[in-house]
């Protein structure tokens, strides 16, 4: 035990990102062991309490805002259903749970709580963090839905790997605005 204390003495300036790095993990870990579904939106349980409904309808706000928004640029899509997102030339998106921005709170609020701070500060900036998460998952999915129009061989390109990881780097930078200017300030 001394020795974990002795190496976490040496971190020094670098404690604040460990923390980040360790919860980012631990509950994406911790959401894929409590979180079931399908793609389908059939069932989705959190401890096998049946939360369907909750992300059915935030399926449906996101593909709402989505539609919304690519709408005002592109005449050509149309709503198939509640979640799916068509364009005329017969590409689209289909918004499933798993499209909606809850995990990535989740992994926000985890990432808020251990992160040394006041609070003060952490009662308004986990919300605030959280209507950023909310915007961006509406900003990427519309950007890959302008995509999928013409390119839907992007998809997986875009959606596993550049968008993904552009949204985690998004609150990675906020949490820095969070530790270097809001939580300093407040101190």
């Amino acid at each position: 035990m001394r020795a974990i204390k002795n190496i976490w003495a040496k971190a020094g300036p670098y404690k604040d990102v460990i923390l980040f790095v360790v919860a980012l993990f631990v509950s994406n870990a911790i959401w894929k062991l409590c979180v079931n579904g399908d793609d389908d939106n059939v069932v989705v349980t959190i401890l096998g309490l049946d939360v369907t409904g909750f992300f059915q309808w935030m399926s449906e706000v996101t593909a709402e805002a989505v539609f919304w928004i690519v709408s005002q640029f592109r005449d050509t899509i149309y709503q198939a259903d509640a979640i799916t997102l068509r364009f005329v030339t017969g590409s689209g998106s289909k918004i499933v749970w798993s499209c909606t921005p809850i995990k990535q709170s989740f992994i926000w609020l985890c990432i808020l709580l251990v992160t040394i701070g006041d609070w003060k500060s952490k009662s308004w900036f986990i919300p605030f963090g959280w209507v950023c998460i909310f915007v961006f998952n509406i900003l990427r999915i519309a950007a890959i839905t302008f995509f999928m129009e013409f390119h839907p061989e992007w998809f997986e390109i875009l959606h596993s790997y550049i968008f993904k990881y552009l949204f985690y780097g998004m609150m990675f930078l906020l949490w820095v605005w969070y530790v270097e200017k809001i939580r300093i300030c407040l101190s």
